[in-house]
This record gives C-alpha cells, structure tokens and sequence, in this order.
C-alpha cells in the first residue's frame, strides 16, 4: 500500500483530490470525445496536465449549458453537425465562411494577428460557440506546450465550445480556431495536435487553410523559391499578408509538392526556435519593467465575450450563484464581480 506521503504526491503529479485514491473503484474517466492526435508518447506529463484541463472546460461547458437550457429564448446551434457528411474541404470552407460571415479581406486588413483573430472570434461567437484561450491549468507553471494539444472542440448542439492552446503563436490562433470550427460542423467533439495524417485532422486542416489563403498565393510563393536563405523572407513576407503562422506557410507549401517533408520540417523547426527566442526576449524584457497587464484585462481576453455574456445575464436574473459562476468562469468567487464588470471606456 502506498504512504500516505507518496499518495500526496500522486495527487500533486495527477492533480486529482486526494480523496480519489482512498475510492472503492477507479473513477470513470471522463466523456472527452475523440483523440485526433498523432503523439506516440501517452506517458509525457504533460498529458495529465492536459486531462486535468479538459476536465475543467468540460464542467464549465456544462455549466453554460445549464443556464442557456433555462433560458426559452435560446434556440440549438445549427452549425454544429451541418457538415456531417461533407468529406472534402472546399465544400467544408465554403460552409464555414457562409455559417460565420467571414470576409478574408477584412480579417487581412487587421492591424496585427491578435487583431486578426479577433475579428474572427467574434464573427464565431456571435454564431452561439464559446470560443476559449487556455493553455495551463490556472499558472504559467502548468502550461501545456502546443506539440501535446493546439485545439478542442465540443460539439454540443446548445453550447458549442472551442478551445485555443494559447501557448502557440499568436499568428497561428486563427488556423487553430477555424480547425476546430471544422470539427463542430462535422459533429466531432475530440482534441487536436501533432501532424495531421489523413481522415478527419487532415480534412479539417485543409478546410481552414482553403478559407485563410488561396492556393495561387502559395503556388506563386513556389516559384520564388530558391531553397536558400531569401526562402524564409518570402514566406515571412506572405505569412504578414496573410495574417497566418509561417508554418502555416511552409506546411502549404510541402501540401502542393513545392518542397519535400525534410525540407518542410526543418523550415518549421526554424520558425518555431525563432518564435521561443523572440518570446524569451520579450519575457526577459518584461522582467525590468513594473506591473504588468491588468489580471482582469488578461481573464477577460482569454475567456471571450461570449461566456462573460451569459455569466452577466445569469448574475443578473438570479440564476447563477457567485459560486457557479466562479467555477464557470474559472476564477476565486471574489474575483466574479470585478470580472464581470463592464470595462470603463474613455470619452473625448
């Protein structure tokens, strides 16, 4: 029999109560939907940190669910199975850019990738799916790195939720949430990450590439190639465009037959030992300077419009305890009310 020591460190590695292991039987995992990833190592830790969660946004999923159901003047989500027999991807974006109102041109015209994605989160939102940041499990001690998970959807016809692994690049948020808006179309609730094989990952990959760029764009991108250096300057120049990942790029480009697998994985490599570098200079940066972004700013971003929505209407009619709210939102019940509150807005 283990020691009640060892039991606390289980508890700490697994993030499980304690009292879980003093249970007559193994707790029933729980209902996550489909693993779409290709990862041959199940074992890493970072896997239990990835379960734990999941488990978190599947309670708080259900606690939306709970309140739109009391809701009469809530209707089901239509897109979420539209697609459900639809397996090629030009068919697949064309559904998505028509359920959503997606303009490429204006979600280009973003100042930045964060604008960008914006843009498109609200176009996504306002459709009825819960669109949520999340990459740790409450600390920066806890993130999940994007090579173990980028998305999760759950296909839920009265609160469709998506998950975004805000450990990746900026620029890359956009492709992940179209991925998995692929995912709900078809009616798949599951986790994505990894490369993409063939099935269901690949299709919805190719829908969200097929909605952000065109092939042309990629194939003239192919003719300037020279397999040198100027190589990563004619991607940069077409991802900035674009407002997508330079991966995203490099991974289009070896889709068409441009450049080889090996060509392809050491253009991604690079970009992403570029993208840690540059995080780590802005974090060594950050270090000197006092204060920092607003706590409540960053929830907010991270939680979306939408949950905070329905966490508001649910306060106000009485419906949803601090408590239920604070578990909903992820957050201390002390922290609920401040959270809540209507950013101030400065007049001229």
């Amino acid at each position: 029999m283990p020691s009640p020591a060892l039991l606390r460190r289980m508890a700490a590695q697994y993030r499980r109560p304690l009292l879980t292991f003093y249970l007559k039987a193994i707790p029933a995992p729980a209902e996550l939907g489909q693993d779409f990833r290709t990862l041959p190592d199940q074992s890493d830790p970072s896997n239990a940190l990835l379960a734990t969660l999941l488990r978190d946004v599947k309670a708080r999923q259900a606690l939306v669910r709970e309140i739109l159901e009391d809701d009469d003047d809530v209707a089901e989500v239509g897109l979420v199975g539209a697609a459900a027999t639809v397996r090629d991807a030009p068919t697949l974006a064309r559904m998505i850019v028509e359920a959503i109102g997606f303009d490429r041109n204006v979600y280009r015209a973003q100042g930045r990738s964060e604008d960008a994605f914006a843009y498109l989160r609200e176009r996504v939102e306002a459709k009825g799916v819960f669109v949520l940041l999340a990459g740790d499990c409450g600390n920066w001690s806890t993130a999940i790195e994007v090579s173990v998970f980028r998305g999760f959807a759950i296909a839920d016809k009265m609160a469709p939720m998506v998950v975004v692994n805000d450990q990746d690049a900026k620029s890359a948020w956009a492709f992940t949430l179209l991925h998995e808006l692929a995912h709900l179309l078809l009616g798949e609730t599951g986790i994505s990450g990894g490369t993409p094989q063939d099935g269901i990952e690949q299709l919805c990959n190719d829908a969200a590439a097929t909605i952000l760029i065109n092939v042309e764009e990629i194939s003239h991108l192919s003719q300037l190639l020279t397999g040198g250096t100027g190589d990563i300057a004619a991607i940069n120049a077409l991802a900035d465009r674009a407002r997508i990942s330079r991966s995203m790029v490099a991974y289009q480009l070896f889709r068409i037959g441009a450049i080889d697998r090996m060509r392809w994985e050491g253009l991604r490599e690079t970009f992403r030992g570029q993208w840690l570098a540059q995080k780590e200079r802005e974090r060594e940066k950050s270090r000197g300077k006092e204060g920092g972004p607003n706590w409540y700013v960053v929830r907010r971003h991270r939680l979306g419009a939408a949950i905070l929505s329905v966490a508001r209407q649910g306060m106000a009619d009485g419906s949803l305890t601090p408590t239920r709210a604070a578990r909903m939102l992820g957050v201390k019940p002390m922290n609920v009310y401040p959270l809540l509150a209507e950013p101030r807005r400065a007049f001229a």
